[in-house]
C-alpha cells in the first residue's frame, strides 16, 4: 500500500474535494476518486469525509493505495532572459499585459509559459489553481490580455465580463473607405476544423449574436483606421465581422483581406474600460511600433 500527502493552498478553500484531486492526480480517474473516499483511504486532515467535501483552510489531504501515483507537475522553464511582454496594470489577483503580435497566448514560448515561469514562487501554493489567461488574442493580434494571479482574480474577471462591466475597443485597419460610425450586429457560427468564423443568416441553436461598434477614425480610398468596441466576446468576431460587411482586415488573408502591407493583419486590443471599484477607469495598451508606422504610411496627418 502506497501513501501520498498532498498539501491545499488558499485557493484550494470551497472547491470540492473529488475536483482537487482530479486536478492533482492526472492519472486517476473520478469514479477511482470516489472509490477511495468510500473505502476511507483518503481523508482530509485524518478525517474520513465525502467526495463532494469542500476544503475550508489549509489541509493535508493522505491517500493510500495500490495504482501507480502520478502527481501534476508544472515546468515553469528558465528565467534567465525571459522575454515578458510589458505589464500595463496589476491588481486584484490580474496582470494586464501587452501581448506583442507574433506571440501565442497558450503553448510553447507562449504568453502563458512566460507568465508562469516568471510567476513561480510569486503566488500561493494550490493544488488545483494554476494561474493562466482570462481570454485569448490570436498570434498575430497585439495588446491587452488579461491574466490571473490567483483564484479569486479568475472569478473576478468573469464576473466583471458577464454584468458587463468592462468595454474592450480594438484599433484595427480595415479595407475599403467607412465614413461614418455603424453597428455591426450578427449571428456567427464557428467552424471547428476550419478554426474559422463566418456570418450566417440562418440562425439555429449553434450561432451567436455578435455586436461590434465601428467608429472611424481617419480614411482613404483604399483603408480606414477604425476603432472597434465588441459589445460581445465571440472567437475571430471582428475578423468575421469586418470581412463580411465588405471591409475585411488589411493583410487578413484567412477572411479575405489582400496581402497588400507586409506579413501581418492591423488588429490592437487598445483599451479597456471599467466600471469596477478597485481598477483604473480605462487601462491603455501602446499601439505597437509597426502598426504605428502604417497608420503614419496611410493616414499623413493622423
Amino acid at each position: 500500500m502506497k501513501n501520498l500527502e498532498l498539501k491545499t493552498g488558499i485557493d484550494d478553500n470551497g472547491r470540492r474535494l473529488d475536483r482537487i484531486l482530479r486536478k492533482s492526480l492526472p492519472n486517476y480517474s473520478l469514479s477511482l476518486i470516489h472509490r477511495l473516499v468510500r473505502q476511507g483511504k483518503i481523508k482530509v486532515n485524518e478525517k474520513k469525509v465525502s467526495a463532494d467535501f469542500r476544503i475550508n483552510d489549509i489541509s493535508i489531504i493522505k491517500i493510500q493505495t495500490n495504482e501507480v501515483l502520478v502527481t501534476q507537475t508544472i515546468s515553469y522553464g528558465n528565467k534567465n532572459n525571459l522575454d515578458l511582454p510589458e505589464i500595463i496594470w496589476k491588481g486584484s489577483g490580474i496582470i494586464f499585459f501587452n501581448k506583442p503580435s507574433g506571440l501565442t497566448t497558450h503553448g510553447i514560448n507562449s504568453l502563458d509559459s512566460l507568465a508562469k515561469t516568471w510567476l513561480a514562487g510569486k503566488i500561493p501554493h494550490s493544488l488545483s489553481f494554476r494561474p493562466g489567461p482570462l481570454h485569448r488574442l490570436d498570434k498575430l493580434t497585439s495588446g491587452l490580455i488579461a491574466f490571473s494571479q490567483s483564484l479569486e482574480g479568475a472569478k473576478l474577471f468573469s464576473r466583471l465580463l458577464r454584468e458587463q462591466k468592462i468595454k474592450k475597443t480594438y484599433l484595427a485597419i480595415v479595407e475599403g473607405s467607412i465614413k461614418k460610425e455603424c453597428i455591426w450586429e450578427d449571428f456567427l457560427t464557428r467552424n471547428k476544423t476550419e478554426k474559422k468564423t463566418y456570418v450566417i443568416n440562418n440562425v439555429n441553436e449553434k450561432t451567436q449574436i455578435a455586436t461590434t461598434i465601428i467608429k472611424p477614425l481617419a480614411f482613404g480610398k483604399k483603408y480606414t483606421l477604425i476603432e472597434a468596441q465588441i459589445l460581445t466576446g465571440r472567437t475571430h468576431q471582428i475578423r468575421a465581422q469586418a470581412a463580411a460587411h465588405g471591409h475585411p482586415l488589411a493583410n487578413d488573408i484567412k477572411y479575405g483581406g489582400h496581402n497588400l502591407l507586409g506579413n501581418s493583419f492591423y488588429l490592437h486590443a487598445w483599451k479597456l474600460k471599467f466600471s469596477q471599484e478597485g481598477f483604473p477607469s480605462e487601462i491603455v495598451a501602446p499601439i505597437p511600433d509597426a502598426f504605428n508606422l502604417q497608420i503614419k504610411s496611410l493616414f499623413p496627418g493622423y
